[in-house]
């Protein structure tokens, strides 16, 4: 791979790039000896002023009428999705995703910010009552100020799923990246910035202090994070006892029920898909899957079959089906499943080939796994793996699958696959969760009409369309008597 300038990234506060002071080093989860960026460090004193910058730009921004922000929000989107040529290599060396993932990231993130801004004049329409007794408009405005926390895992579209109805409907935002993917999207933002008033969109660098002093700022009036559900308790707990608003997508452990009377061919075409992408770092990917006991072995051996055809390697190869794990801490954590695993009583098979064996050390790699003969009790079906490893559990009855893949803590997203639709649907009525696709789970799934978010330690409101743009206004009733 060929050697790139490292990028020196600061704060985005009043519409520009501040010079960075103190920073810190990104290292390649692929390459790890390799410094990617070198991104500022956050104090509460950075947090403070980008949220006063946003809280004056906001006493303005609030009254643009709606169509000239729309009209802002989609020039902006435009430069989001010119520079995904240029930033997604820099993205695959931060997050160590694929490069089709990074650039598709720019592409979604620039389509969403477009899906929004056309729903933003109608929404923000007032609803109004005229007879005899007097005059009512019940009237959406803005909150404020927004912060958002997004993840490094595909964090322009996260992003973007909490600018876009946040600036669309007449709010100011500053973002916290993840300390593991900062600069790609930093710079992405300051395109984007360049088109919005200064200080309309800010960013804020830094780990979990920064995160909780902008959470806790008294400015900040609504707050939407997504990552981990510990993460998100502590997001809870910085807001205190403020009463501002928060949207949170959390962790999942999705189940996919899979039924008597499934073509296994066709359902693994498209289930694979939600197992293995970004290996397996996704907060909706197929977590544990049910078989039916009687098509057990059939199953398992078709599902190990595809998979020991992946090649693990750097984002950057185009021989790769995905790349290393993000980080250190989970890295370790998928291991440690791993290696509980092994002192189990259930099969754990390693598949798939190493694109590079003498450079895996320097990585954060781990191959395919599947655990056969999986119990639904056990460590790696009860917790988020977030990682290259799934369990095949047997069940006796539909009943059993139903019963299993309701108990758990997390209901984030969820599937059931059959040749029988009308089946389908009548099982997915009955799966606790925010979304339950039939046969279908993987990000080709999401259809940006369906609210997006979770139940139980998933999550709390919902994101995408018109739930997403309700989760940054506040009803303003106003009745004039005759």
């Amino acid at each position: 791979m060929a050697t790139t300038t490292v990028p020196r990234v600061g704060h985005l506060i009043g519409g520009e790039l501040t010079v960075p002071g103190t920073t810190r080093p990104v290292h390649d989860p692929g390459q790890l000896d390799e410094v990617v960026a070198e991104v500022a460090v956050g104090t509460y004193d950075d947090v403070d002023h980008a949220v006063r910058r946003a809280h004056e730009a906001f006493l303005t921004w609030r009254h643009v009428p709606a169509a000239e922000r729309v009209r802002r929000l989609l020039t902006a989107a435009d430069a989001l999705a010119a520079s995904a040529d240029e930033l997604a290599p820099q993205l695959v060396r931060e997050h160590g995703g694929l490069a089709s993932e990074a650039q598709s990231d720019f592409t979604l993130g620039a389509g969403f910010v477009q899906h929004t801004a056309s729903l933003t004049e109608e929404f923000l329409r007032p609803l109004q009552f005229d007879d005899e007794e007097g005059f009512i408009s019940v009237e959406k405005v803005p909150r404020g100020v927004a912060a958002a926390i997004v993840p490094w895992n595909l964090p322009v579209v996260l992003a973007m799923m909490k600018l876009a109805p946040a600036l669309a409907t007449g709010n100011t935002l500053v973002l916290k990246p993840s300390p593991s993917a900062p600069a790609a999207l930093a710079l992405a933002l300051s395109r984007m910035a360049a088109h919005l008033p200064p200080g309309v969109l800010g960013v804020v660098q830094g780990g979990a202090d920064v995160g909780a002093a902008l959470c806790s700022h008294p400015l900040v009036r609504k707050v939407g994070f997504t990552g981990g559900t510990e993460t998100g308790r502590k997001v809870l707990g910085a807001t205190g006892g403020a009463v501002k608003n928060v949207t949170l997508e959390l962790g999942g452990n999705d189940p996919a029920i899979v039924l008597d009377d499934v073509d296994i061919d066709a359902a693994l075409d498209r289930m694979l898909k939600g197992v293995y992408t970004r290996g397996g770092q996704i907060c909706f990917a197929v977590k544990r899957i049910y078989v039916p006991r009687r098509t057990y072995r059939r199953f398992a051996d078709a599902f190990c079959e595809r998979v020991d055809e992946y090649a693990v390697g750097h984002g950057l190869d185009p021989g790769a089906d995905f790349g290393p794990l993000n980080n250190e801490a989970q890295y370790k954590k998928v291991l440690g499943l791993l290696e509980q695993t092994r002192d189990s009583a259930a099969h754990l098979v390693q598949l798939g080939r190493k694109l590079d064996p003498g450079g895996w050390d320097n990585g954060y790699y781990v191959l395919p796994h599947v655990v056969r003969d999986a119990e639904h009790t056990a460590p790696v079906s009860r917790e988020e793996q977030f990682g290259p490893v799934v369990p095949l559990i047997a069940y006796d009855d539909e009943r059993q699958a139903l019963e299993w893949a309701n108990d758990s803590e997390y209901g984030l997203g969820s599937s059931v696959w059959t040749s029988d639709p009308d089946r389908g649907l009548a099982l997915a009525r009955r799966i606790e969760a925010g979304c339950t696709f039939v046969n279908t789970h993987s990000s080709e799934s999401l259809d940006l009409r369906m609210p997006f978010g979770g139940i139980k330690q998933s999550g709390i409101g919902r994101e995408f369309g018109i739930s997403g743009l309700s989760a940054y206004v506040e009803d303003h009733s106003i009745r004039r008597l005759k």
